[in-house]
């Protein structure tokens, strides 16, 4: 077998592969996803602690970097 020769053997064997992988995806089903978690909403004064924390802090930063320009 010259080298012309074996890349078409490769080619060919590379390419009956991919048509078989395809063919078994198609006739296997897909796998069962699992249920998204559902957000509990928890408690509602700590909620808005974090957002206020999160809104101190966002208004801490924005003062120190107008000051830098």
């Amino acid at each position: 077998m010259d080298a012309n020769e074996k890349r078409l053997a490769a080619a060919l064997a590379a390419v009956t592969a991919y048509i078989q992988t395809e063919e078994e995806a198609l006739v296997t089903p897909p796998p069962e996803r699992p249920r998204p978690r559902r957000f509990d909403q928890g408690n509602l004064w700590s909620l808005s602690g974090r957002q206020g924390m999160m809104n101190m802090r966002n208004l801490m930063q924005m003062k120190t970097f107008n000051r830098l320009r």
